[in-house]
């Protein structure tokens, strides 16, 4: 098809008064536009500012009489989205990159590519195929914040755990003794005492009452564990002698810890407001008592549903749009279960660590990763087993707007006479082993060490 040809499709129906293939770029948009009852493909760019936009988007407000128009674009979260979605006649149509690609790649196997193109490719899937697109329909602001904010915060603490693991290989070239008295070296307590004695000379040449008095004003209340750091601070040897190591490492060193200083503080500060905007949600009733979703899990859990009802119609279609469901593929008598690679990512991990977690408050949720794993299920194919059953409940509570009740479900698969049922004896042997251990600041659910 030529970039200026129409489709060669049904005219746009009534609902909408014009369709838009709009091609987004980082200075320039590329844009075709089939008016309703037309043939002809209009085109144009776009500047990629706030002023070019509002200046469009009016402009068609205008010409079809504040009637609908529906715009395709490869994007469902941006700078493009956020500013069309303040104008009630823009309907927006996002489009996944790879349906885009693969749908240029089978018309043009050459791998030509070009802007007017792509605005015309995603204009033709909108007149062909609108049926088989869902068009954007943002949830309520309170449900938008915990979405951003949820998402933000998992950043900021990918970020910080990757400045703790430079900070663990710098310290590893020239003061390695700090990472054993500290548990977690990107703690407040070990980032203060190392910025205050960036090498282990200083620290050596302080008094042992400096040291005692430094830790104590820092809420470390065991005389024990004092009285262990202060003898390793004075019993260590240095491990290099070479005064340019230690003078970049001592830089090096400062510089991460005034990273994960203000790295800790913003997530504090997302924390305080994570907390209140929860709290205020409509939804958090509904999910504030179940087992293992606490402080963090809870507004990732109320994002992940957020109020609109009609978006999940089935729990199937969560479990599959989040990546918890597997996938199955058949060919002839072969099939294979495989998992779910193409889903959002964050979303799928927020049913799994909500999963892990359930098993330390929740009796039937470990005896059903107990089965799992007894059942010779790998540990991660058993919680995402386990993250699948959750979605069905967690589905059934958010569709009735009924709060989860344990004790309720519990007497439901007495009464239905379920295999879990038989599992949730107190007499029962753990026959895996699980137990929950530090890793890199955190409890982490892991198999027990034989």
């Amino acid at each position: 098809m030529s970039p200026s040809q129409a489709p060669s499709a049904p005219h746009p129906t009534s609902e909408f008064a014009a369709l838009i293939g709009l091609d987004w770029a980082d200075q320039k948009h590329c844009w075709k536009l089939l008016a309703a009852g037309s043939t002809e493909v209009e085109s144009g760019l776009l500047l990629n500012t706030p002023e070019a936009l509002q200046q469009w988007a009016t402009g068609l407000y205008d010409r079809f009489a504040g009637r609908f128009v529906a715009i395709a674009l490869e994007q469902s979260r941006g700078a493009v989205v956020f500013q069309l979605s303040k104008f009630p006649h823009v309907v927006v149509f996002p489009i996944h990159p790879t349906m885009a690609a693969r749908y240029r790649q089978a018309f043009f196997s050459s791998g030509t590519k070009n802007d007017p193109l792509d605005s015309a490719l995603l204009l033709e899937l909108l007149v062909q195929h609108r049926d088989r697109l869902r068009r954007l329909t943002p949830d309520t602001p309170a449900t938008r914040l915990l979405q951003l904010l949820v998402e933000h915060r998992r950043k900021l603490v990918d970020e910080r755990t990757r400045q703790s693991n430079r900070l663990t290989a710098a310290l590893k070239t020239f003061y390695p003794q700090a990472l054993q008295w500290f548990d977690d070296i990107d703690s407040p307590l070990a980032c203060a005492f190392l910025l205050r004695w960036p090498t282990l000379e200083a620290a050596q040449h302080s008094h042992p009452g400096t040291l005692r008095r430094f830790f104590t004003q820092r809420n470390c209340r065991s005389a024990e564990r004092i009285r262990q750091r202060i003898e390793g601070i004075h019993q260590a040897t240095p491990a290099v002698t070479d005064a340019a190591l230690r003078e970049a490492g001592t830089l090096i060193v400062s510089g991460i810890l005034r990273v994960i200083h203000a790295l800790n503080e913003a997530i504090a500060a997302v924390n305080t407001r994570l907390q209140s905007a929860a709290a205020e949600h409509p939804q958090a009733g509904i999910f504030a008592a179940l087992p293992g979703a606490g402080e963090a899990l809870l507004p990732r859990l109320i994002a992940a549903f957020g109020t609109q009802l009609e978006r999940y119609a089935s729990a199937a279609q969560l479990q599959c749009y989040s990546g918890i469901a597997p996938v199955r593929s058949q060919t002839g008598n072969t099939e294979m279960v495989s998992m779910r690679r193409a889903c959002p990512k964050f979303l799928r991990q927020t049913f799994v660590e909500f999963a892990m977690q359930s098993v330390c408050k929740s009796v039937w949720a470990r005896a059903f990763l107990d089965h799992q794993l007894a059942q010779k299920k790998s540990f991660n194919v058993a919680v995402r087993a386990l993250a699948f059953k959750w979605i069905r409940i967690l589905h059934a509570c958010w569709r009735t707007q009924t709060p989860y009740d344990e004790q309720r479900y519990l007497q439901s698969l007495q009464k239905r006479n379920s295999p879990l049922a038989r599992l949730l004896t107190a007499s029962q042997p753990d026959p895996t082993g699980v137990e929950w251990n530090p890793v890199a600041g955190f409890q982490t659910l892991t198999l027990r060490k034989t």
